[in-house]
């Protein structure tokens, strides 16, 4: 079986190639990928090649395929695994996988760490520890992207099960966000902060009764008040502002004076940046449990941190990269049932587009760059479909669908799509 990949060799070294995979073992299953969303993680990555921490040290000898939000359809599957999986199963991937038994690949993940699967690819070869560790999940709703962001989701699901609080005079952590507390997303409006307000939003078992999301990118804020809208938060029993710290003399008073001076129980911050680490502590509630939910590039990143605070107002600060198989699994469950993730969705392409995107993620506007890697198509703005379906009938077509449904990406026009471009 010959296989289209994007693969990495090393810093700022990817190639799109096409190889022979080897047959599969009884073990293993073989894959057809039909779409990956990029990742910022995935141009860190790129960038960082070997010095990363999910890239083995031989990748330039042995190189990687790269992109961890994926989902397709299974094509043969090896004997082990017969009884829990058949050739048809749509599927998605769990990439964060845990190990009990060392240090030794122990942030081993399908999209930086393997020979033979990862995102951006036509076909991949599932290894016997995926199934193992229960990461491959099979996926019974409409279409494929929802699959495929259904890990970026289950980040921002196991974010906000990784928070905790405590009660003065008892060791005993409470996991989870504060039900009915204060929350604050900063620099919130990026394609992973979209996830974690549609989630919010959406979750049935507990929310916040206050969410409060910046930024300083206003025609980011723009596009999530309009996802996400204040009307909506409030039907849920939420209070919901969107506010650009760009434009205040002091947002840190202002953060805390729309809480009432009380500050904010849950705090995520969404970039890897100092000053905005400091002013999510500084927001902090008594007994606040502040999540850095980016991952750093420089090992050697620090910020302030108040440890008076700490010691007397019991703060607290988490750290999470990825979710794990049942954050993954709860994803997967409330898309079949209807939530609907498009709102991360700002452009489509092919894999023609991939090594050129992954290296720009960070100045590309919008937010989810979904990719079908059985075609070719320049990445182009659900945004644009309207102006290009002026000369081209099926942009045409695609608008005229994506109206339909509020402006975003849908099943419908990935049916379009995939009809017309495979």
């Amino acid at each position: 079986m010959k296989t289209k990949a994007i693969r990495l060799y090393g810093k700022k070294d990817l190639r799109l190639e096409e190889f022979e995979l080897p047959p599969i073992k009884e073990n293993e299953i073989l894959a057809k990928v039909i779409c990956d969303s990029l990742c910022m993680s995935s141009y860190k990555a790129a960038t960082q090649g070997a010095d990363h921490r999910r890239v083995p040290n031989d990748v330039a000898e042995n190189p990687i395929i790269i992109g961890h939000e994926f989902a397709g359809e299974l094509v043969e599957v090896g004997a082990k695994w017969a009884h829990k999986f058949k050739v048809g199963d749509k599927f998605s991937v769990q990439p964060a996988i845990f190990y009990e038994d060392g240090p030794v690949g122990v942030m081993s993940a399908p999209g930086y760490s393997y020979k033979y699967i990862g995102g951006n690819a036509t076909y991949v070869i599932i290894p016997n520890e995926i199934m193992e560790k229960n990461c491959l999940l099979t996926y019974n709703g409409e279409g494929y992207y929802p699959a495929s962001l259904s890990e970026p989701l289950s980040c921002v699901i196991g974010a906000m099960h990784a928070n905790y609080h405590t009660t003065p005079g008892s060791y005993v952590h409470k996991m989870e966000i504060v039900d009915g507390g204060k929350m604050a997303i900063l620099a919130g409006v990026g394609p992973m902060g979209l996830a974690a307000i549609n989630y919010v939003l959406h979750r049935e078992d507990r929310k916040p009764s206050l969410l409060v999301v910046t930024d300083v990118n206003q025609e980011r804020l723009d596009f999530a008040a309009k996802t996400y809208t204040v009307e909506l938060a409030k039907s849920q029993g939420i209070e919901l502002y969107y506010i650009n710290t760009s434009e205040m003399e002091n947002p840190t008073e202002t953060l805390r004076a729309i809480t009432g001076g009380y500050g904010y129980d849950d705090v995520f911050v969404f970039v890897p940046v100092e000053p905005v680490i400091e002013q999510g502590d500084a927001i902090l509630a008594f007994d606040g449990c502040l999540n850095l939910f980016a991952g750093p590039a420089d090992p050697n990143f620090k910020a302030k941190f108040n440890f008076y605070n700490v010691h007397y107002a019991f703060t607290h600060v988490v750290g999470v990269s990825g979710g794990n198989g049942d954050d993954m699994a709860e994803a997967l469950e409330m898309i079949s049932k209807g939530f609907n993730p498009s709102g991360l969705v700002s452009h489509i392409g092919g894999m023609n587009v991939v090594i050129d995107a992954t290296f720009h993620l960070p100045e590309l506007p919008g937010s989810k760059k979904l990719i079908y890697t059985h075609i070719d198509m320049p990445l182009t703005a659900i945004d644009d479909f309207a102006k290009l379906g002026e000369t081209d009938d099926f942009f045409k077509q695609l608008a005229e669908i994506c109206d339909r449904h509020s402006g975003l990406w849908s099943v419908e026009a990935e049916a379009l799509l995939l009809q017309n471009k495979i």
